[in-house]
């Protein structure tokens, strides 16, 4: 169970790393309207780099070694197809925090569940900050 655990906290990881780098860059090159957001957008890249460390840690004292790497990130030169893919890496990360969640529940490691629970909350403001945006400039 623990490697398993390990596993999935790893590949959360290397999302984290993902979608920080993916905030900085699509900050950087909106353009237009779009622009007003890219404060917040950065505010999220901060957060997604927190995250890491938060799991970094949390992964090193369940024995593991943390990932160094990250999975990959996009990019676009559509402002309204960037805030779509951090968006889709909102969605699938909730659904990976929440396969996370349930794994430590089954394990009763409240510890690593109130992490994940802390981590999960960001991950859907961001979501929920990114459909407004995309239904606002529709």
């Amino acid at each position: 169970m623990i490697n398993d655990f390990i596993v999935k906290m790893n590949n959360a990881l290397e999302r984290e790393y993902a979608a920080g780098i993916q905030y900085i860059q699509h900050a950087a090159v909106l353009n237009g309207v779009y622009t007003a957001y890219a404060p917040e957008i950065l505010v999220h890249a901060d957060e997604e780099f927190g995250h890491a460390k938060k799991l970094s840690d949390h992964i090193n004292y369940l024995g593991g070694i943390p990932a160094a790497l990250s999975a990959p990130s996009f990019s676009a030169s559509d402002n309204a197809r960037m805030l779509q893919q951090d968006l889709t890496g909102e969605n699938e990360a909730i659904a990976i925090y929440k396969e996370l969640i349930a794994m430590a529940r089954a394990a009763n490691d409240y510890g690593s569940e109130l992490i994940l629970m802390e981590i999960l909350t960001d991950e859907q403001d961001h979501a929920n900050f990114l459909e407004t945006i995309l239904q606002v400039v529709k």
